[in-house]
């Protein structure tokens, strides 16, 4: 098992990307033949509610988590919450998953959107610095999200 630092972490919900913000998190690759992933998230206990109604639901949710360090490409994964626990003012939210291949890398996807909405020179370069600091979700990225169906096989 491989253990990494997770320093942010979005949830795809409802069409929109909902930002859980981290006191702390980790993540661990089991190394399994399920190739299954743990993410440990410690936050806010205003999320407990949010996180129960996940659970009760048996939600499969589309997330993604930035590892290690700050500049690393957002990875995606596709998770279920399997348990929360309150530690104090605080709870720990343990999902379980699935990280997902991806087709294209964040940059060239953002730059791709730029260049479509007719960006060039100094707006280009300014934007982009902007969309690589910021992440913001990406029209090609939220498609391909609606676009997928079913349930996943989880524990």
């Amino acid at each position: 098992m491989k253990t990494f630092k997770m320093l942010s972490f979005d949830l795809f919900s409802e069409g929109q990307i909902k930002k859980i913000p981290l006191i702390d998190g980790i993540i661990i690759n089991q190394e399994n033949s399920h190739q299954m992933w743990i993410l440990e998230l410690f936050t806010s206990s205003e999320y407990h509610e949010f996180f129960n109604e996940l659970r009760r639901a048996d939600a499969i949710l589309e997330a993604r988590a930035i590892i290690s360090l700050p500049d690393n490409e957002p990875a995606p994964f596709s998770v279920v919450v399997h348990s929360i626990s309150e530690i104090g003012d605080h709870i720990s939210v343990l999902l379980k998953g699935r990280l997902k291949a991806q087709r294209k890398k964040y940059a060239e996807l953002l730059l791709s959107q730029l260049l479509e909405g007719g960006l060039r020179n100094d707006e280009l370069l300014e934007a982009f610095e902007r969309g690589m600091r910021e992440r913001p979700s990406l029209k090609e990225r939220n498609e391909k999200l609606e676009q997928q169906d079913g349930k996943s096989n989880f524990l």
